[in-house]
């Protein structure tokens, strides 16, 4: 776990399979200075010490990661704010059905500050899964897939970082005033 010396500092804790959600868990935690300590979900960091916890997931079959969502059901009390990696567009009915999801799971026993999720680079086994599936399968890799697979190759990238680091500043800023 990477310290600070403000003990009034949050905790930003991630699961990552490909190091998507780990790249972008970082640039927050590099932007927040002395305000964020950071762990991965496997060193089981004690969530209950901090005022707020950001929670990075990597989206596994429409809902979080098995890795964070232990975590997030450990959690009790907690303030909470969310950053996750998905294949599919951040816009797209997948995406909002995987932040109604993780903010009901986290909301059961904590406060939800907020959720960022942006496209992430597909694990490329998946890929191929997808690409030996036949043709009728409802998964089956067609041309809006493969398309959609070769945007995600550039994520997370620059922008994504930004708008993840705005979007935890808003939900540490929330979490502070309340």
């Amino acid at each position: 776990m990477t310290s600070t010396s403000n003990m009034t500092a949050g905790l930003i804790a991630y699961s990552s399979k490909t190091g998507n959600t780990r790249r972008v868990a970082q640039a927050v935690f590099t932007a927040m200075g002395n305000r964020a300590y950071i762990a991965s979900v496997d060193d089981k960091p004690d969530a209950g010490r901090y005022p707020w916890v950001i929670v990075g997931f990597w989206v596994d079959r429409g809902t979080l990661d098995t890795k964070a969502l232990e975590f997030i059901r450990q959690l009790d009390g907690c303030k909470v704010g969310l950053i996750g990696t998905l294949g599919a567009y951040p816009d797209s009915d997948h995406a909002r059905d995987v932040e109604k999801r993780a903010r009901e799971i986290v909301s059961e026993k904590n406060e939800v500050l907020g959720c960022f999720l942006c496209q992430g680079k597909i694990d490329p086994e998946l890929t191929r899964q997808f690409e030996n599936l036949p043709p009728d399968h409802p998964h089956a890799m067609d041309d809006a897939r493969r398309e959609r697979h070769l945007e995600a190759a550039k994520h997370p990238n620059e922008e994504d970082f930004r708008a993840a680091v705005a979007a935890c500043e808003t939900m540490i800023g929330a979490a502070v005033a309340i």
